[in-house]
This record gives C-alpha cells, structure tokens and sequence, in this order.
C-alpha cells in the first residue's frame, strides 16, 4: 500500500504542474484569476464530498470495490483529458534536459522576475510556519473527540469552497498583491485569535478555521494566475514543478516543527505564536517595493 501511494504521489507531481502550465493555452489571461477561484472550489467540494462517499462506499462494497472504483475514475479521467485539445508549443520550447538542468532553468525563469521570487520564498515561509494541526487543538486543547475535529477539517474546506466560488465570480481586486496580503492577514488573524481562545472556545475556533479556509484561495488562485501571467509558457512546467517541490519541503518541516513546539509549549500558544508571525509576514509583504509592482512585471514576449 506503501508503495502505491508512493507511486501516485509521483503522478501527482507530474500532473499537478503540467496541469498548472496547460491552463493559460486554454483559458484567456483576463480570466486565470477566475478560473483558479472556480478550480479551488472544486478541490473544496471534492474535500467536503469524498470523505462522506468513501465511507458509504466502504460500508457497502469493502476496501477492495472502493479502490477499483478508484481506478475505474482515473480511468475515465485520463480519457476526458485525451479529448481535451491541447494547443503544443513551439519544437524548440520542448527539447529536454537533464534533471539539475530542468530545475536550474525553471529558477532563473523565476528568479528574473523579482516580484514572483520575493512572492515565491513569502509563500514558502507562510506554508512553513502554517501547518494544519488543527485536530490537534481540536482533540488536546478544547478537549474534543474525532467528531470535533472532523468538524474543524469540514468547515475549513467550506470556507475554501466560499472564497473559491467568490474569487471566481468577482475575480478579487484588481491589485493582485491586495488579494494575496490580505489573505495573509486574514489567516494570521484568525490564528491569533485561535491562540487566545479559552478551553470552552471551539465553536470560535470552528470559525476562524472557517475564515483560515475563506483565505486560502485569495492565496493561491491569485499567485498560480500571477505565474501563469507573467512566466513565459514554455518555462511554466519547470517553474510549477519548482513551486511544488518548495512547498512540499515547506510542508513537512513545518509540521515537525510546530508539532514539536506544540508539545513544549502548547498548541494554543503555538496558534498565538504562528498568527503573529503571518501577520508580521503580511507587514513584511506589504512594505516590499517589488511586490507593489507585481502587477507590472509581464515577461510574455
């Protein structure tokens, strides 16, 4: 089991970044912002929905029929995906490289561009001092069961569901930079005030996760549409690739990291703690000259 999940991890860092790159040959640039609003609300539903399904599927049918049902989907996946027609770029944007050779090109693709590097490194130590350790809080600090941090992971993928589906039909302000501080100061906002809560706070805390999740694709729609705008297409799949890998680093070590705080100190000062730091991100962000001229910075010639 093991292995397959190590297997399909590897698809997905395949699939993700070439989906990512694709997106701007099939959608016009005046409405990427939209269609990652839209993208992240499906993730959303799918977050809230499979779950349930899974469980009723499991119940039914067993582990066995609930995989291949599994596979039956990607099946029909791969085939939609084969319909799709998928404007090819130029032959000598496609010739390929080794592997150290891919990852140094997609860099210097961002690293060009001074808005995008800053907006890159902000968002890596953003992911790095966030990890979702909210069961955690759930279950140790208001002294919960599995059901209260159920609860907690279900209305944080309904505020993702909300803030994508407003993204995609208002398309967020028309400073990008607005969208993506803002929603850095939402989330440390909400964590801080996560960190203050009582013991018999949870249904705050239910609400603030809520706000965590509203937040998140004012993040990310805006900076997948910010790269898509302003990478050349030909570097879009080495850059995304890039990206992935940054915050897939980011991930796990922040996790240790604030796993191991968490049991010194306590989750809810670690909450406290991370929610300054995101709020002082959000400062640092906003103070940055370069990013003030993010929306300038086009490298589509």
């Amino acid at each position: 089991v093991m292995l397959i999940l190590f297997i399909r991890s590897v698809g997905t860092a395949f699939h993700s970044p070439a989906l990512s790159a694709v997106t701007p040959l099939l959608v016009p640039e005046e409405q990427l912002v939209k269609c990652a609003g839209y993208t992240q609300s499906i993730q959303s539903a799918s977050f809230i929905l499979s779950p349930a399904i899974a469980a009723f599927l499991y119940a039914k049918w067993g582990l066995n029929s609930a995989v291949a049902l599994d596979v039956f989907g990607a099946i029909i996946a791969c085939i939609t995906v084969a319909m799709v027609h998928i404007p090819k770029q130029p032959i000598e944007a496609l010739q390929q490289e080794n592997f150290f050779t891919e990852l140094r090109i997609g860099y210097n693709a961002i690293r060009q561009n001074k808005a995008l590097f800053t907006l890159l490194w902000i968002g890596a130590i953003n992911m790095f001092i966030y990890m979702p350790i909210n069961a955690l809080m759930s279950m140790n600090y208001f002294e919960g069961s599995t059901l209260h941090a159920s609860v907690v992971e279900i209305v944080f993928a309904v505020g993702m569901l909300l803030g994508g589906l407003l993204l995609g039909a208002w398309g967020g302000f028309k400073k990008r930079m607005a969208n993506i501080i803002g929603s850095i100061f939402l989330m440390g906002v909400s964590l801080t005030v996560s960190g203050l809560l009582p013991t018999n706070g949870f249904m705050i805390f239910a609400i603030c996760c809520t706000l965590m999740g509203f937040s998140a694709p004012f993040y990310n729609g805006v900076q997948t549409a910010l790269f898509q705008e302003q990478i050349q297409p030909e570097y879009l799949g080495r850059v995304f690739g890039l990206l992935g890998s940054i915050m897939s680093f980011a991930m796990p070590l922040g996790l240790v990291v604030s796993g191991a705080f968490a049991d010194q100190i306590g989750v809810n000062r670690w909450f406290l703690f991370s929610g300054m730091a995101i709020l002082l991100l959000a400062i640092i962000a906003l103070c940055l000259p370069q990013l003030r001229k993010v929306d300038n910075q086009k490298q589509k010639s």
